[in-house]
């Protein structure tokens, strides 16, 4: 085990330098941020002082070696709009991005995995049939669209849920959290079931092959023939051996959850790291969007790290040790 950890936090490394490299290249092509900061009625000389003021006047690569060395102690830059660190407004913005992801997710497991491990014991039922049908939906549906139509059905029309925003907060240990009031969890409901919708669909076909394919299993019907009733049958033979797919995809997904939240975020005013990053983009905030995508690969980084250990946990046939040969 100890062994793994090392290689993985070694692979780990190689590939937080490899990204820091291309998101540093890729940001530094974008636009010129002070087209945006800078007024179009100052002089030259302002001009100038803003970009030796900025850093901007070096070449690229004295840029990113001046970048890479902060960004070993912590400091990804400060913001050009707001002049402070930017990966401290990217943490600030944190916490409503993970509340909503796992509200998601959580959203995604309590559906999607009853209703794939119903459609794959009844594969050729009207209830399996259905589910699989509506599965293709959550999949086909563009995310804004499926938003806007929640806003104006629930929060326009029957005026039951907030149309957007984050409501109340309450805090532990000094992060705000939505779902601790109920004016919070009322505005977490809509954009959580917008995004949640592509993996209720991903997580059902996932519960439904690992259904059928375990349900052909000898110790299925061993269990079966032992006369063990089908609540058990399911629960302990059945639905502890598909979770290990499952629980691999559904860790994987988190980080993209996180990370690609930007439409619901965008649909619903929610005050997430995704609202952010589109607006760092328009307004060219470089540092911004720089510590948005370092948090990001940072965070699929250790989920990875993390998923590798749980699978080996839910499969003791796994030996992260390597080889024993």
């Amino acid at each position: 085990m100890l062994v793994f950890i090392i290689r993985r936090l070694t692979q780990s490394a190689i590939v937080v330098a490899v990204m820091s490299v291309l998101v540093f290249a890729g940001i530094f092509a974008i636009g010129d941020p002070i087209d945006v900061l800078i007024s179009p009625e100052a002089d030259e000389a302002e001009r100038a002082a803003a970009i030796a003021r900025l850093g901007l006047d070096r070449p690229m690569h004295e840029q990113f070696l001046a970048f890479a060395q902060e960004a070993a102690k912590g400091d990804l830059g400060r913001s050009f709009v707001h002049g402070v660190p930017a990966l401290d407004i990217v943490l600030q913005r944190f916490p409503a991005t993970l509340e909503l992801a796992l509200a998601a997710m959580l959203i995604a497991v309590l559906l999607g995995i009853p209703l794939g491990v119903w459609a794959g014991l009844r594969p050729d039922g009207i209830a399996g049939r259905t589910i699989m049908t509506g599965s293709i939906l959550g999949f086909s549906l563009p995310t804004f669209w499926v938003g806007m139509l929640l806003i104006m059905i629930f929060a326009v029309t029957l005026g039951w849920l907030p149309a957007g925003g984050r409501g109340a907060t309450r805090e532990i240990l000094g992060v705000p959290f939505s779902f601790l009031t109920a004016d919070g969890l009322a505005h977490l409901v809509l954009p959580a079931i917008n995004l949640a919708l592509f993996k209720i669909s991903l997580v059902i076909r996932l519960a439904r092959a690992g259904t059928r394919e375990v349900a052909l299993q000898d110790y299925v019907k061993f269990a079966r023939a032992k006369g063990l009733s089908a609540r058990r049958v399911v629960g302990v033979h059945i639905l502890k051996n598909i979770m290990i797919p499952v629980v691999t995809v559904l860790g994987l997904e988190l980080g993209s959850v996180i990370a690609f939240s930007v439409v619901t975020e965008t649909v619903f005013a929610w005050p997430g790291m995704g609202k952010l990053l589109i607006d760092s983009i328009l307004q060219l905030d470089r540092p911004v969007v720089v510590a948005y995508l370092m948090v990001t690969v940072l965070l699929f980084v250790v989920i990875n790290l993390v998923v590798d250990l749980l699978y080996s946990l839910l499969d003791p046939r796994i030996r992260l040790g390597g080889s024993r040969s």
